[in-house]
């Protein structure tokens, strides 16, 4: 079966760092365009990044092309106008005041290159914010989402960069739409993505409940539960598991494959209204069932009545799962001056098949310069 790469052809030169930019241009490399990573010339500083960062440069920069410009030099910053000449989507995350400067604000690439998509990717939209810095901590602080995350009087960040990434995605999204309507009318499209925004859009379920309601949510730590089960219980061997009956049907499964059936002819136990009254009661009974079993037989149970459960798992531990090294579920990257890692591409199949570039290793610094920046020069010769 052949791989679908929708968007081959096409060229985005890319002027990012960290993730929200990367993982712009890593999306629109995935699906097959050809994407050249500006770097400066000692390279992109999140590629020294440690620690918790030390995944980043990595992780959002496969299968990309990279070139080193110094764009404050008058010369390598004609060369990246000449660059951006030759694209289909330009995808930046610095300042505008910064960009202005270097006439590649969105408003001047436009004029000088109508047909270009321009993508922005910000920590706010328009408006009174739009100067401000971001990050996604920040971001989450102010949304609300640190605040649903962590306990009353610990608000806390998610555990990844999720909020970052789910922008780049947005961003992307956007840009694929831009392209679609340059199609009809030839025109390029100026497209602003906002950090903030895009974790509005995640707390948006809360917001809209106090709106609705007149009632505002407490941190999922302390939540109601709109389900009878949906719990974490210790197993009999030390492990924890994840159980969830979210439905009149998965109530009755888990019942019924943990020996509990005089719950189902209980008269108090008869709707879920009552089900969710009674997990007082109810969840310390379910909570000895699963008490009584290994984490393995549990697994069984679970599997063989078709409901929601879930291992607690650290991330290092999808290496050892089977569904994750499933074909086309990993790939393996070649990184220069580090380990081969491997990591997933997008969670998204065509026909059967997993969408990733053709190629996902990670660049050097510079690496395609004399292939990219080499015609520019022809070009400026002549």
């Amino acid at each position: 079966m052949t791989q679908i790469r929708p968007l081959e052809g096409l060229r985005v030169v890319e002027m990012s760092h960290m993730v929200m930019g990367p993982s712009t241009g890593m999306f629109l490399g995935f699906l097959g365009a050809e994407v050249i990573k500006v770097e400066p010339p000692k390279g992109d500083k999140t590629r020294d990044l440690t620690g918790m960062g030390a995944g980043f440069f990595p992780t959002f920069n496969r299968g990309k092309k990279s070139v080193t410009l110094d764009v404050k030099n008058p010369e390598d910053l004609a060369k990246l106008h000449k660059l951006i000449a030759t694209a289909d989507v330009f995808v930046e995350n610095f300042r505008d005041e910064t960009l202005a400067k270097m006439s590649l604000a969105p408003d001047q690439l436009r004029e000088a290159y109508p047909s270009l998509v321009v993508a922005s990717c910000k920590g706010f939209l328009q408006g009174p914010y739009e100067h401000r810095a971001a990050m996604d901590e920040v971001v989450q602080m102010m949304t609300g989402m640190a605040y649903m995350t962590g306990p009353t009087g610990r608000p806390l960040r998610i555990g990844s960069s999720a909020n970052d990434i789910m922008g780049g995605l947005f961003t992307a999204y956007g840009v694929l739409a831009a392209l679609i309507e340059r199609g009809k009318t030839g025109q390029g499209t100026a497209v602003r993505s906002g950090l903030f925004e895009n974790c509005l859009l995640l707390v948006a379920q809360h917001m809209v409940q106090f709106d609705i309601e007149g009632t505002e949510s407490p941190p999922m730590p302390e939540r109601v539960f709109s389900w009878p089960v949906y719990d974490l219980f210790p197993t009999a061997d030390g492990r924890q598991i994840f159980v969830g009956a979210a439905t009149d049907g998965q109530w009755d499964k888990l019942c019924r494959g943990l020996g509990l059936d005089h719950l189902l002819d209980d008269p108090r136990l008869q709707n879920r209204p009552d089900q969710i009254k009674a997990r007082d009661w109810t969840l310390p009974q379910i909570a000895e069932k699963v008490a009584a079993r290994p984490f393995a037989e549990m697994v069984k149970v679970m599997e063989e009545n078709d409901l929601l459960f879930a291992p607690v798992s650290r991330p290092a531990e999808m290496y050892d799962d089977p569904h994750v090294n499933r074909p086309g579920g990993l790939f393996t990257s070649h990184y220069p001056g580090k380990p081969d890692f491997r990591a997933p591409s997008l969670p998204v199949q065509m026909n059967g098949l997993p969408v990733v570039s053709a190629t996902v290793d990670v660049p050097s610094i510079g690496q395609h310069n004399a292939e990219i920046l080499g015609p520019l020069k022809t070009e400026a010769a002549e």
